[in-house]
């Protein structure tokens, strides 16, 4: 495990509780909507055998649903122990736990073990990590076809609501901390590294993209 300071906040925030939450919500009511439009996105471009990165994964959902559409297997990369707890029971509940790498820790610093994918995924992680230039680049630079985000608007309302997440969270005494980035500065990061938009929608709360990989002159 590579754990940072950020690592080891996201580790104690979501803890089991929160992480046996989840998972039940998950079983009982499938994807929520901007995963379900993420996921809806991947598939009409093709998953059938493909490889899949799901960074900061949480119970699973992602790699579940992806798994279940035909990708073959997937590496599933959180800082929390307890939902990759909760990921591996789901896994094996669908009797899918042999096609799935589950590895704790900060992505940053794990991307360079981390093999490419052919699938790369952040559903809302970008909100909750600091340095999103960093996550951006390495989580990038780690698809081979696809690269799908999920991620705040930029909005005034939503840059209020993660300043009111931030003050309970310092009340509280946790480290953790929510981020809204410029849209405009994390659509940037992601055509640095070869990546141009395929797919974009923006909802009242979150922003849905998926990227393809620029193809290359012979």
């Amino acid at each position: 495990m590579s754990c940072t300071a950020h690592c080891c906040a996201i580790d104690a925030t979501f803890d089991r509780r929160v992480a046996e939450r989840d998972l039940r919500r998950y079983r009982r009511k499938g994807p929520n909507r901007s995963t379900r439009a993420l996921v809806a996105a991947i598939r009409e471009a093709g998953v059938a055998e493909a490889s899949v990165l799901d960074v900061g994964g949480g119970v699973g959902a992602v790699t579940h649903e992806l798994l279940a559409g035909g990708a073959a297997r997937a590496t599933l990369v959180d800082a929390s122990a307890s939902y990759l707890a909760a990921a591996r029971e789901e896994a094996e509940r669908r009797q899918t736990a042999a096609r799935v790498d589950l590895r704790q820790g900060d992505f940053v610093a794990l991307a360079a073990e981390v093999p490419p994918a052919d699938v790369v995924t952040l559903d809302r992680v970008i909100c909750c990590y600091p340095d999103m230039e960093s996550l951006v680049a390495a989580s990038a630079g780690r698809a081979r076809r696809l690269y799908g985000a999920v991620y705040p608007r930029d909005g005034w309302w939503m840059r209020l609501a993660s300043s009111a997440v931030n003050l309970a969270c310092r009340l509280r005494g946790t480290a953790f901390r929510g981020y809204v980035f410029p849209n405009a500065a994390i659509d940037a990061a992601v055509r640095r590294a070869g990546l141009m938009p395929r797919s974009r929608r923006r909802g009242l709360v979150w922003v849905v993209a998926l990227y393809e990989r620029a193809a290359t002159s012979s």
